[in-house]
């Protein structure tokens, strides 16, 4: 009997033991996100001492350790104390990655990091190699928590005068906490988001600062403090901050003239005001969710950039979703090499292997196929909804970005958990699908090389 229950063990811990850390990480925020559901769907989570329903649980967990911000009933209104808190450490978790805080905890009990966990951890955090990713995991930490301390207390010079100190210093941490993580998630009320502040440079600029260093990614922010000279820089952060700076900045652009005499949106406001809201309209879609727009209000031109910004998200190893900046450059940079005749594709006077651009031009290929197919479901599924707020939904699902033209509460259980599935693909799918691609093309490398055909393209 000793010898059955010692061979059931050992089979055990080989059947986790074969989980590859894609595996790992796609169960962690599984789990992260269940118990996160079981405790919102408590009565003592809502107001109304009542079942919020499991799936709207469910769907709010997914949201936060998504970073995502979409949400089926308002976080401010519906939500106690404890609900809130419950969402403000998902998003925390989210942000960082499971294994991060799994990480924390271990180090701060003195429990040593195993072999496996450190394999994890460098998938998570995108990291070269192996060789010192608890000392990179450990300056994640620190970086994110003194950035986070940073915004809660520029902002709790504007939200403790207005809410007393108890109420504003909560507000303080938690629109932080959301902002870096790219969440979206806050407590105005009413789905209002940040629209009450739309003229407040305070709120604007620390929501803002902190949206973009938390998309940056961590390995990007280590490059650029280290190194702090553009030319020395390595290739992945020169790609990802250079994206990034012309996103924002055709982003910025576009909205400000777009949106320039819209009553609803820029037209009541100054020149120095739109051009604040310009810009952070042009810096939420990369996964942020705050506003301080009305969504439903814009043009339909400038939904359609706002979805564009949405799929692109932010970097890599970052709280963002998307197909990350550096997919979205690589793949621009490669259309420049072939119309200008080019046979290898160069940036910043360095080449590019092609197969890092067949893995950027199948992530698209694949993230498209994905919101397409998300959307024909939800338009099936929800004949009363607009196509165009459909796709608008599912592109924010999919970059985990949160911004909503308003039909989220409006949409059935089995929508709900389409969209919930599609917000978890967001958040582990391009990284998991890429580490899938490069195990295959190391395991699946051909032996034998078949004759050469053309075929005609284009």
């Amino acid at each position: 009997m000793r010898t059955w229950l010692g061979y059931a063990k050992r089979e055990q811990n080989d059947r986790m033991i074969d989980l590859n850390p894609a595996q790992v990480l796609a169960l962690g925020f599984s789990g992260i996100i269940l118990l996160g559901a079981l405790l919102l769907d408590l009565p003592i989570a809502s107001k109304s001492f009542e079942s919020v329903g499991f799936i709207n649980a469910l769907f709010t967990a997914t949201s936060a350790v998504c970073v995502t911000g979409l949400v089926v009933v308002d976080t401010a209104t519906h939500w106690t104390l404890f609900g809130q808190s419950v969402i403000l450490i998902l998003i925390q978790i989210g942000g960082l990655g499971f294994m991060t805080m799994a990480t924390m905890f271990a180090l701060v009990v003195g429990k040593k990091i195993s072999l496996k966990s450190r394999l994890v951890m460098q998938e998570a955090l995108s990291h070269q190699n192996i060789s010192g990713v608890v000392r990179v995991t450990i300056n994640v930490l620190i970086m994110t928590f003194s950035l986070e301390a940073l915004g809660a207390i520029l902002l709790s010079t504007r939200f403790i005068p207005e809410f007393g100190f108890g109420r504003g210093l909560f507000l303080s941490i938690f629109h932080s906490v959301s902002a870096f993580c790219n969440a979206g998630f806050d407590l105005m009320g009413n789905f209002t988001s940040l629209t009450a502040y739309v003229a407040d440079p305070v709120v604007n600029f620390t929501v803002m600062g902190l949206i973009v260093t938390g998309g940056l990614g961590f390995t990007i922010l280590s490059d650029i403090v280290t190194k702090r000279d553009f030319k020395t820089l390595q290739l992945n952060t020169k790609l990802a901050v250079t994206v990034t700076t012309v996103l924002i900045a055709i982003g910025t652009a576009f909205f400000f003239l777009v949106e320039y005499s819209n009553p609803d949106t820029l037209g009541h406001l100054s020149l120095l005001e739109k051009l604040q809201a310009a810009l952070f309209q042009s810096i939420t879609p990369r996964t942020a969710g705050f506003n301080t727009l009305p969504t439903d209000k814009l043009t339909m031109s400038s939904l359609l950039m706002t979805m564009v910004l949405m799929f692109i998200g932010g970097s890599p190893a970052s709280t963002a979703g998307g197909i990350k900046t550096t997919t979205f450059g690589l793949i621009i940079f490669n259309i420049g090499s072939v119309i200008g005749g080019y046979e290898e594709t160069v940036m910043f006077k360095r080449r590019v292997s092609q197969i890092l651009i067949s893995r950027a031009l199948a992530l698209m290929s694949l993230a498209l196929a994905l919101v397409i197919m998300v959307t024909m479901i939800l338009s099936f599924n929800e004949r009363d909804l607009g196509f165009m707020e459909l796709l608008f939904e599912t592109v924010s699902a999919f970059g985990t970005v949160g911004l909503s033209t308003g039909i989220t509460s409006s949409l059935n259980d089995v929508s709900k958990l389409v969209i919930a599935v599609t917000m978890f693909f967001g958040r582990l799918g391009p990284m998991t699908l890429v580490m899938a691609l490069a195990r295959r093309q190391s395991m699946n490398r051909a032996l034998v090389r078949y004759p050469e055909s053309k075929v005609n393209v284009g």
